[in-house]
């Protein structure tokens, strides 16, 4: 860790250049033509899926 020391600028350099590159890359999604795009979503599925088909709510039974 020494080096750090001696280099700390260089560290803090290729961070900046990181952080920039992310900005700029984030700069080009086109939000609009990505939510007219957009797949659609498949049904969730939980792990309880077996019970998901009982109704828990009385059925109406007629007399």
């Amino acid at each position: 860790m020494e080096w750090i020391k001696d280099y700390w600028w260089i560290v803090l350099i290729v961070l900046a250049g990181m952080f920039i590159s992310g900005i700029k890359e984030l700069n080009r999604v086109d939000v609009k033509r990505y939510l007219n795009d957009k797949p659609k979503i498949p049904p969730h599925k939980d792990n309880n899926a077996q019970w998901d088909d009982d109704d828990d709510l009385p059925k109406n039974k007629k007399k």
